[in-house]
């Protein structure tokens, strides 16, 4: 790990506290839990937004590391044995080197005796991505280690068909706006179904 960047090696103290929720991800066609996404939250339930306000450009790094490893850790003590998939939210443009921004990731895995084959990172449609090229390289090295990659809130945000088409992640989670009420919007059947047969 020679080539680790700089902040790879820092170790600062974040200036406030929180803590992770998980929220099921479920398998219909199954009737079972495939897995649980990991949300932070404030020490005392506070909004994932309570604490995203605070992160800044001069934390974002340490934050992005800290609440991977929390999220690893704890769902690694919530759900031993089990066979279940942990998804975990990331920020593209606070890792640095792929390979060596990963390895705190991977040391919490093997602590918690999480499989990392079921870690899956997500990455949204809503964060505008700076350098696509640097993100391609961030899902390659992803996929190299043997993780899920997911695109999150797909048909919201700056690049939909393009991000797709570039990506092509595992996973496909679409916005929730396409999603609400569409049982009562046929545009909205037509959006998804078609998002499905894309997919498929």
């Amino acid at each position: 790990m020679g080539s680790a960047c700089s902040k790879c090696r820092e170790d600062t103290a974040l200036p406030f506290e929180f803590k992770m929720a998980f929220q099921p991800i479920v398998d219909l066609s199954a009737q079972r839990v495939w897995g649980y996404e990991a949300l932070v939250r404030g020490v005392n339930g506070e909004s994932a937004l309570s604490v995203l306000n605070q992160v800044n450009e001069h934390i974002r790094y340490q934050f992005d590391q800290a609440s991977r490893v929390m999220a690893i850790e704890t769902a690694g003590a919530l759900f031993a044995g089990r066979d279940l998939r942990l998804s975990i939210n990331f920020m593209p443009n606070a890792v640095y080197e792929p390979s060596a921004c990963i390895q705190k990731s991977l040391a919490a895995a093997k602590r918690a005796h999480f499989p990392h084959k079921n870690l899956m990172f997500e990455f949204t449609e809503n964060e505008r991505m700076t350098d696509p090229a640097h993100v391609q390289r961030i899902i390659d090295a992803y996929r190299k280690f043997g993780f899920w990659t997911a695109l999150d809130d797909f048909g919201a945000g700056y690049s939909g068909l393009g991000l797709l088409a570039r990506w092509q992640p595992d996973l496909i989670k679409i916005d929730m706006e396409l999603l609400r009420d569409i049982h009562l919007s046929r545009a909205k059947q037509a959006i998804v179904a078609a998002i499905v047969g894309i997919a498929r």
